[in-house]
């Protein structure tokens, strides 16, 4: 641990005085709406650590990979196993989920990623038609549900400027890597369009994982002046990926391009087309007060053929948003937003019998129904945010939400175990308070404290005869933050602190292989100081280096965690790294390149509850070359080469927390990520 703190100082204290970010950007980070549904209008503004990925960095790689985009906030530690098999934390919450993210809520516009069993996806999302990813880390947002970890929101492209313009791009890469990405933008006076298309498939790293994936995305304006703005968006996924699945340390040792043995035979895979779209609308009542309103829907049909059976999956969902947001109140200089959300998911699965042993080798084959499963889940929210100047530099901000959150089960088949359970958890008040001070327009000091929750997932609201567990109680936390924000012409610096305290943690239990329950276990400690920093040199005319670095050192640990006769309280969280550090630079030069480089440090961390077994410290480094020239002011077009995991480092991209052994297999922790790996891109744009 000394020597990774040491390591961590190192990359800290030189970056930490000197990063990246120009003078218009600068400008850009002051006055950028930060989101749609929010009282704040500005980074600088906000009392509370929110991390902006802009478009330039989003493509900053090979624009398939959504991991290594997120890995570059504070506090977010986006684990992958492959494209399609991912885990998404923010300071600590979320990480022992075994498979997938929850406790944190995702957005595309104004459409919930997050389904109805808690669970958010949203790496099957194409990266060129995204303008803008959000993270707001902590349960400070009433208005997005108070969710313990944060929110992830992805703004859609649209088109910004007036007139039409082509684009189509192309990535190649190793493991048979092929990206192509088609999309068509017009801006009028009252109207605008964006249409993207993208088509992406790999063989991968390890056996059985090759990927592929479709999909079509239009938004924009249908119309819209002074007073109104009625905007959309619509897309659909199609994707089908075999799976690998975690080998153990063994394998990962001496082979890890294999893939866990009965995942191989029975040739698993998922596949899903996913159809989501949504309208918002807004209406200037007044100079100072506006009413947006937002309708959305989904749709999701699953088959995801495993060695244990096979699953089928229908999901429903539809939703609505509105909202009375504005600036005065009786003529004073109060900004407030009121307003609601009510949010249905509707879930049919079924699951049959693999007959994969008995089908010569060919993989998969469906047999007789083993289960069927419906689930509704119903939940409003009704959120209230109000900040208000109190003396000169000084303004409070304070917001409330209310949650009232049921569900209902029904086991359908076989009928002789036919069940049907109704549950309404307690309303959940979250309340939030923060304290902002602003020496002068480029600085803000702020202190807040938040309370959020975070419901348990279907699973692990059953018991292992597959009812409800009516004890299982929500998770919820209090968290304290303190914070600092310094924006100038060239120098940016975020500086904040934090401590959440959670209770009623929710523990999933591994009762069979393909079944897990949950149990409220104890109590957990979340805490650790973030940094995030960036400057502007310019060397020699057209010659401009901008380093930059990010920073979480951070402390999580259970504080009371008593399960099956075991007492962990003191242990280190599982599945989280105490540190992580993210530098890079960018490097401008003559004639349109451009090198950008970017180092990824993970610390060691336990990947069950014992610490008995740790998953080991890596360094991961990839680098980018760009070009980019425009030609009569119509046509421009790019290359980019580059590579990831530049010292071909060995390493788990993904672990499975506390995998569980059966028979005398040994545990299957272990995704191993990709050796080093090349990639070229080909864009071109016409207007």
């Amino acid at each position: 641990m000394k020597k990774n703190l040491f390591f961590l100082s190192f990359w800290l204290i030189p970056f930490s005085l000197f990063s990246q970010i120009s003078d218009s950007a600068v400008t850009e980070l002051q006055t950028a709406t930060i989101t749609h549904f929010m009282v704040n209008d500005s980074l600088l503004n906000v009392p509370v650590s929110i991390s902006i990925l802009d478009e330039k960095t989003i493509q900053s790689n090979n624009s398939t990979e959504i991991s290594w985009v997120l890995n570059k906030a504070p506090g977010v530690f986006m684990q992958s196993g492959s494209i399609n098999t991912n885990r998404i934390s923010i300071r600590g919450l979320g990480a022992r989920t075994p498979y997938g993210t929850n406790r944190i809520r995702g957005f595309y516009g104004n459409i919930p990623l997050t389904s109805g069993d808690s669970e958010t996806t949203i790496e099957d999302l194409d990266l060129e038609q995204i303008s803008q990813i959000e993270i707001i880390k902590g349960p400070m947002s009433s208005i997005y549900g108070a969710g313990l970890g944060g929110a992830i929101l992805l703004h859609p492209k649209k088109s910004n400027f007036k007139g039409s313009e082509f684009r189509f791009s192309t990535t190649v890469g190793s493991f048979e890597l092929l990206k192509n990405n088609a999309g068509y933008s017009w801006n009028g006076d009252h109207s605008s369009i964006h249409y993207g298309y993208s088509r992406i498939q790999s063989d991968g790293f390890r056996e059985n994982s090759d990927y592929f994936r479709e999909g079509h995305t239009i938004s924009g304006d249908a119309y819209r002046n002074e007073k109104h703005r009625l905007s959309y968006l619509f897309n659909q996924t199609y994707l089908k990926s075999y799976i690998a699945s975690s080998i153990n340390e063994t394998d990962f040792e001496e082979n890890p391009s294999s893939a866990a043995a009965n995942w191989r035979v029975a040739q698993g895979y998922e596949q899903y087309t996913n159809w989501m779209g949504g309208l918002d609308y807004a209406y200037q009542i007044s100079p100072k007060t506006e009413l947006a309103a937002a309708v959305y829907f989904a749709t999701k049909e699953g088959y995801e053929p495993r060695p244990f059976d096979i699953l089928t999956q229908n999901t429903q969902t539809y939703g609505g948003r509105i909202q009375l947001s504005g600036s005065s109140i009786f003529n004073l200089p109060f900004q407030y937003v009121l307003g609601g959300e009510l949010f249905q998911d509707e879930y049919d699965g079924k699951t049959f019998e693999n007959l994969y042993e008995t089908n010569d080798g060919n993989g998969s084959l469906q047999g007789n129904q083993l289960t069927q499963t419906l689930q509704d889940r119903f939940f409003y929210n009704l959120f209230a945010q109000i900040r208000i100047p109190i003396y000169k530099k000084w303004e409070i901000q304070a917001g409330l939400n209310f949650n009232q959150t049921q569900f209902d089960l029904t086991n359908a088949f076989p009928q002789e175990d036919f069940d049907q359970s109704k549950h309404a958890y307690d309303p959940i008040f979250s309340p939030q308070v923060s304290l902002l001070f602003h020496p002068n327009k480029n600085q803000t000091f702020f202190a807040s404290y938040s309370r959020g929750y975070s419901y348990p997932s279907i699973d692990e609201m059953l018991n292992e005869e597959g009812r409800v567990n009516t004890s299982i109680r929500p998770e919820t936390g209090n968290n304290l933050e303190i914070g600092y924000k310094l924006f100038s012409p060239k120098f940016h610096l975020e500086i904040s602190a934090y401590r959440m305290n959670v209770k009623d943690l929710l523990v999933s239990e591994r009762v069979a292989e393909d079944q897990y329950i949950g149990v409220n276990a104890g109590k957990t400690l979340h805490q650790g100081i973030e940094i995030s920093s960036h400057y502007k040199f310019v060397l020699h005319r057209n010659w401009i280096f901008t380093p930059s670095v990010s920073a979480s050192i951070g402390q999580y640990e259970f504080e009371e965690f008593k399960h099956n006769g075991n007492d962990y309280s003191g242990n280190e969280l599982t599945g989280v790294p105490a540190n992580l550090v993210t530098a890079g630079f960018e490097l401008r030069m003559p004639y349109g390149f451009r090198w950008m480089a970017d180092y990824y440090f993970v610390d060691e961390f336990p990947i069950n509850d014992a610490n008995s077994v740790y998953n080991q410290s890596y360094q991961l480094v990839n680098t980018k070359l760009d070009w980019e020239k425009e030609f009569w002011n119509q046509l421009k077009v790019g290359l980019s080469i580059g590579v990831n995991n530049l010292t071909d480092t060995h390493y788990a991209s993904m672990v499975l927390v506390n995998a569980t052994a059966f028979g005398n297999a040994l545990p299957r922790y272990y995704y191993p990520g990709n050796p080093v790996n090349f990639y070229g891109q080909l864009r071109l744009s016409v207007k």
